[in-house]
């Protein structure tokens, strides 16, 4: 008999939520359990496995006097530090519940990389990119591998750098939007890297850039919407005078999503946001 046996199952308050899209059903979804006191790590991390979603979160009671709600955010496989559009649907998810921010105007969200602003403007809600752990140069033996596995000449690869802030992406920059587009991925030579593949449009009146984010080995090997890439990329693009000051992206087309990322670089903050809307709600048995 085991001396700590695992909790009683319950049933949880249980949400699912597109992310980054105004159109039902065309951004990232995640799932969301509203009320995840008591769950040992071992039960999340198996829940999560099961729903088969890039990422599923858990909403904690917070441990920090300044945070509103804590949040565990997990993959199939493993735990996240931080990661982008759980951030947002988790934010949706805790709001919709019920929940109170202690400050007008914005939430804190204690997470395992600490605490997260996430603000509401214009409907949409927004988090402060959290800082790069690792950025700068990406090392020539990887360039050639990221180049075999988007099946481009070298050359063709303009810039790229770290942008770490819990996923380790790489990303890369590419001449135009239609280039990320026409990208059919070898998975197999680029395995082990998390690669985020951005490109501008041509016009104004729209999107901006057209990204693209590749995680071989993952069972969703190309991600729908990327909030944690888009923030690392726009310290990038807006710190070297690529992109503007605010500007939108476009990801998950040629998944048939209609993903949409909104970018502002507003004093020391550069803030990521989107509109999340709820698909699903209902309890769980956990």
């Amino acid at each position: 008999m085991s001396l700590n046996p695992a909790p009683a199952r319950r049933r949880r308050p249980f949400t699912q939520v597109d992310v980054f899209s105004a159109e039902h059903y065309r951004g990232n979804p995640l799932a969301v359990v509203v009320d995840a006191e008591g769950l040992t790590t071992a039960r999340m991390q198996q829940f999560a496995n099961w729903t088969n979603l890039s990422e599923t979160t858990f909403l904690l009671p917070p441990t920090h006097p300044d945070a509103d709600y804590r949040v565990r955010i997990f993959t199939a496989h493993e735990e996240f530090p931080f990661a982008g559009h759980p951030t947002l649907g988790s934010a949706h998810a805790w709001l919709e519940a019920g929940g109170i921010p202690k400050r007008d105007g914005v939430l804190i969200q204690e997470c395992a990389a600490g605490l997260v602003r996430v603000k509401c403007d214009d409907g949409r809600l927004a988090f402060a990119a959290p800082p790069l752990t690792r950025s700068g140069p990406v090392g020539e033996e990887q360039l050639q591998r990221i180049a075999a596995g988007l099946r481009l000449p070298r050359t063709e690869l303009l810039d790229a750098t770290w942008l770490v802030n819990g996923p380790e992406w790489i990303g890369v920059l590419l001449e135009s939007a239609a280039q990320v587009l026409s990208i059919r991925p070898d998975y197999f030579a680029m395995d082990g890297l998390k690669v985020g593949v951005i490109g501008p449009y041509p016009d104004a009146g729209g999107p901006g850039f057209e990204v693209r984010t590749f995680i071989p080995g993952d069972a969703a090997a190309e991600d729908p919407v990327t909030g944690s890439f888009n923030a690392g990329a726009a310290q990038w693009l807006i710190g070297t005078g690529r992109a503007p000051a605010s500007y939108m992206v476009a990801q998950g087309t040629v998944l048939g999503r209609a993903g949409r990322v909104h970018v502002e670089s507003a004093g020391s903050d550069i803030w990521v946001g989107g509109t999340s809307t709820t698909c699903i709600s209902g309890t769980v048995l956990l």
